[in-house]
């Protein structure tokens, strides 16, 4: 085996009920959930588990992250998730993923954007401050490094719920879980827009953890021609902004 299909890392997933909406299709965070798992995986297997990272006071907080759907899971499907490092931009990391179905076709694909930071201090650190070496794979790259989401300002937004933080929401760092955003999108919207449409893709960009306790306005436009956005804010902050994608 060569040095570089070690630093692919592969990992298999299965669909439970539990996983899937009322339509019987994978959740957005379902899939959110397992790159995340996926990725604690690679980087473990390489000498660092999430343990360790936290004994050192250090985290992996995402700062965007696009994912391009084909289609969502199914129950009792067994997915195969490939992740891989691109290395990294100054202070920022890249991770690409692709996930398979059982007969290695592409259901998804995912760029992302990450930081490493101290998690008391909520300091980006540098690359150097890694105990580890993390390589790039460079035999594989689903595009180029993912945008932020920058919501038109003549798009208008509404208001479609408030959420407070609890327990239910909270990841290891004690701030609101990467994939628990991706619900606080998806709640935005009704259950016949969920039946009228097909999810293609989301892009979201987080600017502000959520920490226990705080009330967050999530407020959605309109379907446009990019999708449906949403950002959720409070009266001086923004946490978070993001697009959902449909096809017909």
């Amino acid at each position: 085996m060569d040095k570089q299909s070690n630093l692919l890392w592969t990992e298999d997933f299965t669909v439970h009920a539990s996983d899937t909406d009322f339509q019987s299709k994978g959740k957005l965070s379902f899939l959110l959930d397992i790159m995340q798992r996926a990725a604690d995986s690679a980087v473990g297997s390489l000498g660092l588990s999430i343990d360790k990272m936290l004994e050192a006071r250090m985290g992996w907080m995402v700062i965007t992250l696009i994912v391009d759907i084909h289609r969502l899971p199914l129950p009792n499907e067994m997915l195969k998730v490939h992740t891989w490092s691109k290395g990294n931009k100054g202070a920022l990391w890249q991770r690409d993923y692709r996930i398979f179905d059982e007969n290695s076709v592409e259901i998804a694909s995912a760029r992302s954007i990450w930081a490493l930071v101290d998690i008391d201090k909520r300091k980006i650190l540098r690359p150097s401050a890694l105990p580890i070496a993390v390589e790039p794979y460079l035999e594989d790259s689903v595009g180029s490094l993912p945008d932020k989401v920058v919501i038109p300002a003549d798009v208008p937004l509404q208001e479609a719920y408030r959420y407070q933080v609890r327990y239910s929401g909270l990841d290891n760092n004690g701030h609101l879980n990467n994939a628990r955003y991706v619900d606080l999108c998806c709640d935005a919207l009704t259950l016949e827009e969920w039946e009228e449409s097909k999810l293609t893709g989301l892009q979201i960009t987080y600017a502000q953890e959520a920490k226990y306790g705080e009330e967050i306005s999530i407020v959605r436009s309109s379907r446009t021609e990019e999708g449906i956005y949403v950002r959720g804010q409070d009266e001086g902050r923004v946490f978070f902004e993001a697009c959902l994608r449909f096809g017909q």
